[in-house]
C-alpha cells in the first residue's frame, strides 16, 4: 500500500513539473504583434510660440512731495478713481530750525530797511515839495521804497511757507499732494503718521502714492532669441490671464526690444502689445499671463500625427498598410509643424493607412 501511495505522488509531481514546463514555454512564445493605423487628417496646423509675462498699466506714475514732514491726513484709498489735481494727502510740515531762524532774520532785516526807507521817502517828499529836488529824483528814491516793501513781502510769504507750506499773496499749498495724472491709486505705500522726504534735485524723496491709467494696459513680456527674429510689429497675441483662466484677451504686438536680456542663461527679448480690454472683465495691474504668438499658420492641409514619421537625414518617409499587417516605406514631403502634427505636402492622400508608432 505504501508503495502504490509512493508512485501517486511521485506522478502528481511529475505532472506538475511536466505542466510548468509547458506552461513557461508557451509564455514565452512571441505572440504576433497588430500594429494599429492612423489616417491623414485635414487640419489648420499653426504654429505658435508663447511668451511668458504680465499685464501692467502703460502709464503709471508715483507722486512725491515737495517739502518734508509727516502725513497728517490721506484722503483717498487704493482702488479709487481720481482726477488730476484732485488732493491725495495732506503732510503737516517739520520745518528745518535753521532755515526758519534765517528767514526770520530775513524778514528782520527787511523791516529795518523798510523802515529807513519810509523815513526818507518822507523827507524827499518835502524836498521836492521846497524845489530843492527834481521830480526824477524823487521818482528814483520812491522806486527804491516799493522794491524793498516787496521784499519784505517775500520775506513774509518764505517764512510762512516753511511755517505752514503756503503762502499769504499766492495762494500756493506746498503740502497739499495733488494728483498729477487721471487714473486709479493703485498704492498708498505710507500711511497716516509717516515722516517722508521731499523731492529734489538731490534725492528722489518719498513716495506717497502710485497712480495708474487703468484704460490703457499694456501685455509686456519675454521671447526667446531662437523666435524673435520671426515677430513683427502689428502680429496679433492671445493673452491667457493666470487669474482670469479660460477668458483670453487680444493684443496687438507694438514693440520688440532691440537689446536682449539674460535670463536663467539664455537670451531674451522684451515685447510690449496693447490688450485689447473687455467692459465685462476688470484686468489688475501686475497680473501673470501667457501670451500665444502665432508665427505661420496653414489652413485646411493634409497632416499626420509628427511621432510617426521616421527620419533619416534629411529625408522623412513613414509607412503604408499595403495589405492586412503589411506595410511599405514611402518618403514623404512635409510642411509645417506645430509640434504635435505636421503638414503632409506630398507623398500621401487621405485614403492611405500609416502604421501608428
Amino acid at each position: 500500500m505504501k508503495r502504490i501511495i509512493k508512485w501517486v505522488l511521485l506522478a502528481l509531481v511529475a505532472v506538475v513539473f511536466v505542466g510548468t514546463i509547458v506552461f513557461l514555454y508557451r509564455k514565452s512564445q512571441d505572440k504576433p504583434v497588430a500594429y494599429t493605423t492612423d489616417v491623414p487628417a485635414t487640419m489648420a496646423i499653426v504654429k505658435k510660440t508663447v511668451a511668458v509675462g504680465k499685464v501692467i498699466p502703460r502709464r503709471e506714475i508715483e507722486v512725491k512731495a515737495q517739502v518734508s514732514g509727516v502725513v497728517e491726513k490721506l484722503y483717498v484709498e487704493p482702488g479709487q478713481v481720481v482726477k488730476k489735481g484732485a488732493i491725495l494727502a495732506r503732510i503737516a510740515l517739520r520745518p528745518n530750525a535753521v532755515n526758519v531762524s534765517q528767514a526770520e532774520a530775513q524778514l528782520q532785516s527787511a523791516r529795518i530797511n523798510l523802515q529807513n526807507q519810509q523815513k526818507d521817502l518822507e523827507r524827499y517828499r518835502k524836498l521836492v515839495a521846497d524845489g530843492v529836488i527834481s521830480e526824477l529824483q524823487f521818482n528814483q528814491y520812491s522806486t527804491t521804497y516799493e522794491v524793498q516793501k516787496e521784499a519784505v513781502s517775500s520775506a513774509e510769504n518764505t517764512l510762512q511757507l516753511l511755517r505752514t507750506g503756503a503762502t499769504r499773496s499766492s495762494g500756493l499749498v506746498s503740502n497739499m499732494i495733488p494728483a498729477t495724472i487721471d487714473g486709479t491709486i493703485l498704492d498708498l505705500p505710507n500711511k497716516e503718521g509717516a515722516f517722508i522726504i521731499e523731492s529734489s534735485t538731490f534725492q528722489s524723496g518719498t513716495s506717497l502714492a502710485t497712480l495708474a491709467d487703468m484704460n490703457d494696459m499694456i501685455f509686456e513680456g519675454l521671447v526667446d532669441e531662437s523666435e524673435v527674429g520671426k515677430l513683427k510689429q502689428g502680429m496679433e497675441l492671445v493673452l491667457n490671464v493666470g487669474a482670469l483662466q479660460g477668458k483670453p484677451f487680444k493684443a496687438t504686438l507694438e514693440y520688440i526690444a532691440p537689446k536682449g536680456v539674460t535670463d536663467q542663461g539664455t537670451i531674451k527679448f522684451t515685447i510690449r502689445a496693447a490688450v485689447v480690454l473687455d467692459k465685462d472683465l476688470y484686468l489688475r495691474s501686475n497680473y501673470s499671463a501667457n501670451a500665444d504668438i502665432v508665427l505661420d499658420k496653414r489652413e485646411s492641409v493634409l497632416a499626420i500625427n509628427e511621432g510617426n514619421l521616421i527620419i533619416e537625414g534629411d529625408k522623412k518617409f513613414v509607412e503604408v498598410e499595403t495589405g492586412p499587417q503589411k506595410f511599405e516605406r514611402r518618403e514623404i514631403q512635409t510642411g509645417l509643424s506645430d509640434g504635435i502634427n505636421i503638414e503632409v505636402v506630398s507623398g500621401l492622400t487621405a485614403q492611405d493607412k500609416i502604421k501608428h508608432r
